[in-house]
Formats: structure tokens, C-alpha cells, sequence
């Protein structure tokens, strides 16, 4: 599990003011120094990752962020950034210092938790530094929070018992293959190997389906393009076929209407997304004009090539569908703009680097600007005549 990718890791945001001990807590829980701990106020500036196992639970992904109370022109970006982690995170520990008690600040905070649907533990941290009395006062004042210090090892171990049980009643992310086909299925990906393959290795996408299978008892054939032909007259019960979504149109070509067909984004648009709105969607292709904007947002940083799906594939496609003069920007990672209302369409990437909770905020946020939104295989598919076949399966 240690080399879980952090897509697949439930995102546990740590906030608070600065100097609450956020920072202490994370080297508690991790028992590790990962984190710079001071005396001084602000010393976390950008947030800090650390991945581990919280056993029995599982692979989780911790996000030390900088105090919410920062102040000046530096520091107001600092809160920003911090705030913007509220919509990546799936679990929020908010923490207070017991020394310093601020009941409207931790009710504007809950505000932000509702507003992304995230839930959170409340921790009041320095229990070392109060007194019996305050303890008892802070225990009554509130019944749902945890009292702790991050130097006592007992508090630890029950601050990660707590959050192991909370975590445990939260949704998961749903089977990629799971209940969209029985055990014992039979699968063929399609692999194309290309400028944009890495060498020697799959990419992301390609292994959680294989690991999806193997986790839901389905029989996998891994091919390229070039030998489908073959496995598909070898082999007569295949249940569905994956392709990459550059390869659409050629796997069309050779699998026919013999086997279901779909693409591995659009497999991960049902997990992480939503396929029905990306479906939606897509409707606006037939809708743009001359200057329009779309925006191409990718989860992940990368080499282009002349090959590149969503630098120049996906665009090269939608100039010659559409016939206009289309103006195309992109963002990549955990960048996401602000001001959306200048685009006509955004076309995401499947997401694979993506959790669940960080796609549907963007989703939250496209509808709410009233901005279309689909993603690359959906736009693909669309756009080489087969999304009715490659999402048939689905239905």
C-alpha cells in the first residue's frame, strides 16, 4: 500500500489558526518530522503532504496547511491556498488551541465544511497546558471535539482510533468494474503503444483497471491495438473491450458491433465524475462560435508530443468538426481557474490523478457558472460517431 498513488489515498486536510499545533499534530500522527514546528507564528506557509497507512483503515494522504488567520498581502495568498485544499480533501481536523479559544472563528470554519460537504473532528490541541478546570469547561462547551496533546503518545493513539472510525462510515470511491460486470468476466484493454507510451511501464489509468479486476475476480487481456484482430478471433466470450481514447476510432474499425466497447476515461468518468452531466455536456460542441474559449483541464503535468490527446489530438478533432476558429486554454494539476464564465466548454481528463471529492467540487463549480463540462474519451467518442456505443454498457 505504501506505493498507493495519491489519487487513490482519502485526503485528510489539517487547518486551523497559526500556531495551533497543526503541525505538531501531523508529526504526532505520522511519528515523523515532516513538518518545520516553531514557537513563531506562520512557519507552515505552503501545505505539506505526507502519505502513510493509517492500519486498519488504509492509505490516506495528510495536508498540513498554513494557519487560517494569516494576515498581509503574502498571507491572505497563504489562506487562499489554504482554503483551496477544502475542495480536494474528503475529512477535515480542525484545530483549536486550548489556550486560545475562538468560538466564531470555528463556526466560520464549519460554514466552508458544509459548503464543500466535507465532514471533520473537531481537536483541541495543548491539553499539556491546561488546567483540570479548563479541560472540564472545554469538554462541556463541546461534547463532539477531541482534547488532546500531540506529546502525550495515549491521545495519539486515540486521535487516530477516532479518525479510523469516522473515515470508516465515509462513501468510498466506487468499483471502476465493480457491478458493471459480473465475477469472472472477460475484458480485453487495448494498450496503443506510442510517442506518448512511457517506456516500459503502463500508465496509471491502465493499472487501476488491472488491479480493479483483479480485485472483482474479472479475467484480463492486455493488447495493443495492432494484435486485437487476433485476440478477438481467439477469444469469443469477451465481455467488454477498454481502449485508450486516442484509439477509439481504429478499435471501432476492428471490434465492429461484435463486443461492448468503451474507453478507460470514460470508465473513470463514472467513478470520479459524473457521466450523465459529461454527457450533457457535450451537447455544446454544436453550439460554438467563432472566438469561443474552451478550457482543456488535465490532472497531471507532462511532456506533449505531436501526439498529446489533449494539447493537440482533442483540439485538431473539434477544429475540423466544428468548422470555427476556436480559441483553446489549458490548466493542469491541482490549478482550476477561478473565473470560468469565459469559457464556452471545459474537456477534463479522466481524472486518474484526481480523487472523487476534488472532481465533483469542480463539477459543483462549473454548474454553478453555468459552464458546460465533459471529459476527453466522452469528447472523443462524440466526436468519432460511437459515444451512444462506448456508454451503452452503462446504461
Amino acid at each position: 500500500m505504501l506505493n498507493t498513488p495519491n489519487a487513490n489515498r482519502t485526503h485528510i486536510g489539517i487547518f486551523g489558526k497559526m500556531n495551533s499545533g497543526k503541525s505538531s499534530l501531523l508529526n504526532a500522527i505520522t511519528n515523523q518530522n515532516i513538518s518545520i514546528v516553531s514557537n513563531f507564528k506562520g512557519t507552515t506557509t505552503d501545505s505539506v503532504l505526507k502519505s502513510m497507512e493509517l492500519i486498519p483503515y488504509g492509505p490516506v494522504l495528510f495536508i498540513d496547511t498554513a494557519g487560517l488567520n494569516d494576515s498581509g498581502e503574502v498571507g491572505n495568498l497563504r489562506v487562499k491556498k489554504a482554503l483551496d485544499e477544502l475542495k480536494r480533501v474528503n475529512f477535515a481536523l480542525f484545530i483549536m488551541d486550548g489556550k486560545d479559544i475562538d468560538d466564531s472563528f470555528y463556526k466560520e470554519q464549519l460554514l466552508n465544511y458544509k459548503k464543500y460537504n466535507i465532514p471533520h473532528l473537531l481537536i483541541i490541541n495543548k491539553k499539556d497546558l491546561l488546567s483540570e478546570e479548563e479541560i472540564k469547561y472545554l469538554a462541556n462547551k463541546y461534547p463532539e471535539a477531541l482534547i488532546v496533546s500531540s506529546n502525550n503518545s495515549e491521545d495519539i493513539l486515540n486521535l487516530k482510533e477516532h479518525l479510523i472510525n469516522k473515515l470508516t462510515i465515509e462513501e468510498s470511491e466506487p468499483s471502476l468494474l465493480g457491478g458493471l460486470l459480473p465475477y469472472n468476466s472477460l475484458i480485453v484493454l487495448v494498450v496503443p503503444i506510442d510517442s506518448e507510451a512511457p517506456k516500459g511501464r503502463l500508465i496509471l489509468p491502465q493499472v487501476q483497471i488491472l488491479r480493479d479486476a483483479l480485485d472483482n475476480g474479472i479475467q484480463s487481456i492486455v493488447v495493443r491495438d495492432t494484435e486485437l484482430e487476433e485476440v478477438l478471433n481467439k477469444f469469443k466470450n469477451i465481455d467488454l473491450i477498454i481502449t485508450d481514447s486516442q484509439a477509439f476510432k481504429k478499435v471501432n474499425e476492428i471490434v465492429a458491433d461484435r463486443y461492448p466497447l468503451t474507453s478507460f476515461s470514460i470508465l473513470f468518468a463514472r467513478q470520479k465524475g459524473d457521466l450523465k452531466t459529461f454527457i450533457e455536456g457535450i451537447k455544446a460542441i454544436n453550439n460554438l462560435k467563432d472566438g469561443d474559449y474552451i478550457l482543456i483541464s488535465e490532472s497531471c503535468s507532462h511532456n506533449t508530443s505531436h501526439e498529446d490527446i489533449g494539447r493537440v489530438k482533442i483540439p485538431n478533432l473539434l477544429k475540423k468538426y466544428t468548422l470555427k476558429q476556436i480559441n483553446f486554454e489549458y490548466s493542469m494539476g491541482k490549478d482550476f481557474p477561478d473565473d470560468l464564465n469565459k469559457y464556452a466548454l471545459i474537456i477534463h481528463c479522466g481524472s486518474c490523478m484526481l480523487n472523487k471529492k476534488i472532481m465533483m467540487n469542480r463539477i459543483a463549480e462549473v454548474k454553478k457558472n453555468n459552464v458546460p463540462i465533459t471529459n476527453y474519451g466522452v469528447a472523443l467518442a462524440y466526436l468519432t460517431g460511437i459515444l451512444e456505443k462506448s456508454t451503452k454498457i452503462f446504461n
